[in-house]
């Protein structure tokens, strides 16, 4: 029996293009955790007076994606990287996964909340990235 290719989420990372060419990908420091964007297709109910067995019938529809999560350790800074990508417009992002395989999507963030600040624990934010346009493609490590 072959041995498990399964590996923990270490070594990851989520990186920022800068839009040139060729594109140079910019890693967010610190990132604690990334949920990668889940792939949802849509479907449209084609039932007729003659559907076989009387079951629905379905014709499958547009494909879609769910946000990207992100949590980090927050360190407050006047040069806040994600700061200046919530006010950007969308680009390209990247999440590399351990092995080196790349997935690249066109995305905005959507959401950037910095942490309730408190005597005990340490301070984490966490972001939200929605990919706006195009189909997330997978790239082999380099």
């Amino acid at each position: 029996m072959p041995e498990t290719q399964a590996n923990i989420g270490y070594d990851s990372e989520f990186a920022i293009g800068d839009g040139g060419d060729p594109e140079t990908f910019t890693a967010i420091a610190e990132v604690v955790s990334i949920t990668p964007p889940g792939l949802t297709r849509d479907k449209e109910e084609a039932t007729h007076l003659k559907s076989p067995d009387k079951y629905k019938e379905y014709v499958m529809a547009l494909f879609d994606t769910g946000d990207v999560s992100l949590t980090l350790n927050w360190v407050p800074s006047e040069t806040d990287t994600l700061f200046d990508a919530f006010h950007a417009d969308p680009g390209n992002m990247q999440i590399t996964f351990p092995n080196g395989v790349r997935m690249q999507f066109v995305g905005a963030f959507a959401g950037y909340e910095t942490p309730e600040l408190s005597p005990i624990g340490k301070m984490e934010a966490t972001a939200t990235v929605t990919r706006t346009s195009g189909k997330p493609q997978l790239l082999a490590a380099e």
